[in-house]
């Protein structure tokens, strides 16, 4: 390198959710970071930056030559545990981490192909690899420091029960809100103790570069808990909705991919099912608590599926 890199450019799209969730200072600071993270490291971007809700992805070329990807976010909750996922996952079906900076949170990661994603791939097959991976991200115990299901599951029992929910609710939807928080109560004595990824959809999972001999998919950007692998399967069955509905029978269709994803993971069926009801109390909670007055036409679609 010749010089200082100069601040990268952040994508508009991703400037303006992540000033959303965080507020202006970090996005505005973000092309600085990004340039001095990449001097650290003695980094050479190479690409347009990437970016999901909250996360810039550079890719960039390292000092011996090997392309790579430096990855920055907001340290919360949700992200702040990947570091440490990543680590124990030492690449086994997931993207292997090469680097981290506790100072900023920055993450280097390997390259993968952004063009080969699993969105792309047909629906059945695309159930059976992200029931694949899933076996083998929970065949991995969760790390210390990674947040636990256990507290997490007892909280949205007593969330369910808030006057904010409460008094937005029709009878109906309490009834159901009261059911999922008991099987919440219920699972929370056995939360599990395995490493999950939490967010695994089709959009978050990609393909290595070729020639790496990583195998075909990887999976990418978890928000990681350390539990029960049974609670991983929503995000899979609510996701690529459309194609659900356009089958004429989006329930049907659910089941289908509840049984798919079973299998393929691993998992007891009626275990599985029990702690999707309770992650879809928990996607109800997070609209409910903003101001909706209803569960979610998708979520409570899944509900049905598995309640039917």
């Amino acid at each position: 390198m010749t010089g200082p890199t100069p601040p990268l450019p952040v994508p508009p799209g991703l400037a303006e959710s992540v000033t959303g969730f965080f507020g202006p200072d970090w996005a505005e600071a973000l092309p600085g970071l990004a340039a001095r993270q990449c001097d650290r490291w003695g980094l050479r971007p190479t690409g347009y930056p990437m970016h999901g809700a909250v996360a810039l992805a550079v890719p960039v070329e390292r000092a011996d030559g090997r392309a790579a990807v430096l990855k920055l976010q907001p340290w919360d909750e949700e992200t702040g545990g990947e570091p440490a996922a990543l680590r124990a996952w030492d690449g086994d079906g997931a993207v292997r981490l090469l680097d981290h900076d506790p100072r900023t949170g920055a993450m280097l990661l390997e390259a993968l192909d952004p063009e080969q994603r699993l969105e792309r791939t047909g629906i059945d097959e695309a159930l059976e690899v992200i029931g694949a991976l899933l076996a083998r991200l929970g065949a991995h115990r969760g790390p210390e420091g990674v947040r636990e299901l256990g507290g997490i599951t007892r909280r949205l029992a007593e969330r369910a029960a808030g006057p904010a929910v409460r008094e937005r609710a029709g009878a109906a939807c309490r009834a159901r809100l009261d059911r999922w928080a008991g099987l919440a109560r219920e699972l929370a004595a056995e939360p599990g103790d395995r490493l999950l990824h939490w967010d695994l959809h089709y959009g978050n999972v990609l393909a290595p570069l070729p020639g790496s001999g990583r195998g075909r998919w990887l999976a990418i950007d978890p928000k990681p808990l350390v539990g029960d692998p049974c609670f991983e399967l929503l995000p899979a069955l609510r996701n690529r909705w459309e194609e659900a509905g356009a089958t004429g029978d989006a329930v049907r269709e659910t089941r289908r991919r509840f049984d798919l994803l079973t299998e393929a993971a691993g998992l007891d069926r009626e275990r599985a099912r029990a702690w999707t009801l309770v992650r879809v109390l928990q996607d109800s909670l997070w609209r409910m608590e903003g101001g909706a007055a209803r569960i979610p036409r998708v979520q409570a679609a899944v509900a049905q599926a598995l309640e039917g």
